[in-house]
């Protein structure tokens, strides 16, 4: 921007001082005439605001018309110098020292006003009436700029991103809050409803304060404009900053919470009956097993002799009572209640089938050992009839013995036991074992006569037999 340049110019400095000057003219005024027509100014004239926007706003509004007023007092200057330069190709003396002043002195009366504390408020004003350099003037302007465009731009950057996000956010609470009716989930019933009624009320106030101060939720990346000389390349750009959308981030989470938990309801609404149909169904097999471990009971105490029989227990009676207000609960909708109760039942007729369980295999263990003790003494016989045993008198009266035992009604397991353990024994009893056969000597081998000797030392010889048969197949019968 233009500072304090000497007072006397030659025609060259005069040239070049009022082409920059012209240029940041223009400059001004496509700035002022986009600030005129930008949406944030537009809806803040006459909007109705409070807080801090308020405050601001009050200083930028007034600042608006100041600009205008100076720019206006700015080319009156520029175009009294352009005049003076006009008249002749080479000014005079006397021209170039008035271009000098016109310039680059102390030649333009402004309303004496000073720039905003950067708290937002209007700085005492020490004269009237100022007389400025156009230098300083551009200065003022810039500055009176900035604490406009601050405001103008954050207002509009906070309009653009809230109100209609808000807005899509409060229609889909709205379609919440219709789920959470369908369901059951009203005020005061259950904490699901109480969250949406408050959310509806956060979301409405943050609302109302976004229209009336929306400079409540901008957060600048440099302080407000302050009173002093600004830089020439960021004069005139937009202030940055970013939008604190905290809050509103915040509220969409808690809805999306709520959304979820109230489709996991829409979901047990769904699939209630089958559930409830399940638990009936482990009720009804825990009752089966139950009946059937009183049965076993029964078959023990009759037919087995000194033996402690543990009780069965009785029928799940509280489950069923629970799975009736279960059916209530589904009748009248009140899933949100149903969702808890049918989880425990779903849990306890899980535990009464295994106690059902358990109590038939503790009862019918006597039999179960019973059964074991007459498949191994089966076993045994057939072991019997393959070492030859079967018609052994021993062995058939261990097993007589056994089997009477096994057969008889009650049965005494511990005799039963013993007598199955002496059939056993009696099959391998060492002289009851099959003896492999006695190893056979070898045949002693027959000794060969001796042959007489010659009197010259050679045996006799003989006519017949093999010998013979070598002397007619034409060998030599002396040797």
């Amino acid at each position: 921007m233009a500072g304090t340049t000497r007072p006397v110019m030659n025609r060259e400095e005069v040239d070049r001082a009022l082409a920059r000057l012209g240029a940041e003219r223009d400059a001004v005024e496509a700035a002022l005439l986009a600030l005129q027509d930008h949406p944030g100014l537009r809806l803040l004239t006459g909007a109705e605001l409070s807080g801090r926007t308020r405050e601001r706003w009050a200083v930028a509004e007034g600042g608006v018309a100041l600009l205008w007023a100076l720019f206006d007092r700015y080319a009156e200057a520029l175009a009294s110098a352009r005049a003076v330069r006009s008249r002749r190709t080479r000014p005079t003396a006397a021209e170039l020292t008035e271009l000098g002043e016109l310039l680059a002195g102390r030649s333009v009366t402004v309303s004496g006003g000073r720039l905003p504390h950067p708290s937002g408020q209007l700085a005492s004003s020490a004269r009237l009436v100022e007389q400025v350099t156009l230098g300083e003037l551009l200065e003022r302007m810039n500055g009176w700029y900035a604490v406009v465009i601050e405001v103008v731009s954050a207002v509009d950057a906070v309009w653009s991103a809230l109100p209609a996000r808000i807005d899509l956010l409060l229609a889909e609470l709205g379609r919440v809050q219709m789920l959470a009716g369908s369901v059951g989930v009203r005020p005061g019933g259950h904490p699901l409803a109480d969250d949406l009624d408050d959310l509806a009320r956060q979301l409405t106030a943050l609302r109302a304060l976004v229209v009336a101060d929306p400079l409540a939720l901008w957060r600048p990346s440099r302080v407000p404009a302050q009173r002093g000389r600004a830089a020439e390349d960021a004069a005139w750009a937009s202030p940055t900053g970013a939008v604190d959308t905290a809050g509103f981030d915040r509220m969409g989470r808690r809805l999306d919470d709520v959304r979820v938990e109230l489709e996991s309801l829409l979901r047990l609404r769904d699939e209630s009956h089958e559930r409830l149909q399940q638990v009936a169904d482990l009720l009804q097999r825990a009752d089966l097993t139950l009946a059937e471990a009183r049965r076993a009971r029964g078959e023990v105490l009759a037919k087995i002799a000194a033996t402690e029989v543990p009780p069965v227990p009785g029928p799940p009676s509280a489950l069923r009572e629970a799975i009736g207000q279960a059916v209530g609960f589904q009748q009248t909708g009140q899933w949100h209640r149903l969702g808890p109760l049918l989880d425990a039942l779903e849990d306890a007729a899980a535990k009464e089938l295994g106690r059902a369980r358990q109590s038939l295999t503790e009862v019918a263990q006597p039999l179960a050992v019973r059964a074991e003790l007459r498949g191994r003494l089966e076993a045994y016989k057939a072991m019997a009839a393959r070492l030859g045993l079967a018609e052994d008198p021993e062995v058939v009266e261990r097993f007589e013995k056994a089997r009477w035992l096994l057969w008889s009604a009650p049965c005494d397991l511990r005799a039963a036991a013993e007598a199955v353990s002496r059939f056993q024994q009696a099959l391998r009893a060492p002289e009851r074992q099959p003896q492999p056969p006695a190893p056979q000597p070898p045949a002693p081998r027959p000794e060969q006569p001796e042959q007489p000797q010659l009197p010259d030392g050679q045996p006799p010889q003989v006519q017949d037999g093999p010998r013979a048969e070598r002397t007619d197949q034409g060998e030599d019968s002396d040797g």
